[in-house]
């Protein structure tokens, strides 16, 4: 591992569906209400190279060998919709558990951690807005946490490339090194027993985080980064469709 916390294990031994038991629930989260986006379908349901959106991590996780259960997290008034509009439309070896949204992403996270089967080592939360995800990225997220006993997690990330200011009132009052910046996606993945006891923490305590990571650093868990694709993109703009309809295009063509 290098300085920068990174964690690269392309190269990491896989868990197969076939013969080793899958160790992974992945918990797809879709309750979100598209109000950025502009369309009251919500994001996560408009059509994205002839599928929605959401159909596309669905997929990727279904094909990732270490995944053996999915866990949507859909609003209550959505499941119909989820199930006629989005799984009727993908053929899924996977199983697929259906848990209600809550007023909050955080809240819905844990809806779905409730939901899910026990017996699984390890929880990977996703948005269903980032439907560029690969199946690659997904097997090597995992198999960095499987292969440190020491971290309670890793997530998706990339490094910035941006210069970065601090600034209070529209006033510039600093600039950091961004070598030590980092722009968090998902998957994150982390130990069931790390991610479900930072979340009744948080819960008990009434802390709200920015993202999963923030909860199981909060409680002490080691969090470490993978550099994942770029183009990992979460679509919260209408702008954001076109780029991921564009890169999308092109790896159907390969």
């Amino acid at each position: 591992m290098s300085a920068s916390e990174t964690c690269a294990c392309a190269d990491a031994a896989r868990v197969g569906k076939e013969g080793n038991k899958p160790d992974t629930v992945a918990i797809i989260v879709a309750g979100g209400t598209g109000e950025r986006f502009g369309d009251p379908r919500g994001k996560q349901f408009v059509d994205l190279c002839g599928l929605p959106l959401m159909c596309w991590p669905l997929l990727a996780f279904d094909h990732a060998p270490s995944i053996g259960h999915i866990v949507v997290v859909c609003a209550p008034d959505r499941v119909d919709t989820v199930n006629d509009e989005v799984l009727s439309r993908v053929t899924l070896l996977t199983p697929v558990t259906l848990a209600p949204s809550g007023d909050t992403r955080q809240q819905s996270v844990a809806h779905g951690l409730a939901a899910m089967p026990r017996g699984y080592d390890f929880v990977a939360v996703h948005d269903a807005a980032r439907p560029l995800i690969e199946t690659e990225v997904i097997e090597g997220v995992i198999a960095c946490v499987r292969e440190d006993p020491k971290l309670a997690g890793v997530i998706c990330a990339t490094r910035s490339v941006d210069t970065l200011k601090l600034v209070e009132d529209g006033v510039i009052i600093a600039t950091p090194d961004r070598s030590f910046y980092w722009a968090a996606q998902t998957p994150q993945v982390f130990r069931t027993r790390a991610l479900t006891s930072a979340y009744k923490s948080a819960a008990w305590e009434g802390y709200q985080g920015t993202d999963d990571a923030s909860l199981v650093e909060r409680h002490g868990g080691k969090v470490r980064c993978y550099d994942s694709p770029r183009d990992n993109i979460k679509v919260t703009v209408p702008e954001d469709l076109a780029i991921a309809c564009t890169a999308l295009e092109q790896r159907l063509l390969m």
